[in-house]
């Protein structure tokens, strides 16, 4: 069996985002605060900037995505565009609304504030999850066999 790939903008933008977020997203975000002296503000000053920059360049990659499949609409099936409809909804939830709540909250934490439990992270974590599936998964199509 032999893959075609027709879409290699949309392919490399895939998974260079993937690859993106799962870098930052599930090893640097916990590991940076084993580093010996990054204390809890230092480590959340980190956070907050490179999680900025990831944001940025998650839509960068999605705008990439987009104007290549849009160059050949027709080359992908409308059911295997619905995954990179899927992460973008995240990638907006995670911008709109818990990457601005976590920000306010890391804020806090560095101005010595008491600061409450919360699930943000938890629904982070679920929301990159979910963004790495479905982007995976529309990767995979780009792949056509001949």
């Amino acid at each position: 069996m032999k893959l075609k790939v027709e879409q290699p903008v949309a392919v490399v933008c895939t998974f260079v985002w993937i690859g993106f977020v799962c870098s930052i997203s599930f090893l640097e975000a916990w590991l940076k605060f084993r580093a010996p002296g990054v204390t809890l503000p230092i480590g959340l000053g980190i956070g907050r900037l490179v999680f900025a920059a990831l944001n940025k360049v998650e839509w960068v990659l999605a705008l990439g995505i987009l104007i290549s499949i849009s160059t050949k609409p027709t080359l992908i099936a409308l059911k295997d565009k619905l995954p990179f409809v899927i992460t973008i909804v995240f990638l907006t939830i995670q911008t709109a609304w818990l990457l601005p709540a976590l920000d306010a909250r890391a804020e806090m934490h560095i101005n010595g504030e008491n600061v409450t439990p919360s699930n943000l992270h938890i629904y982070y974590v679920i929301a990159e999850a979910i963004k790495i599936s479905a982007l995976f998964y529309f990767g995979i199509k780009l792949f056509k066999k001949y």
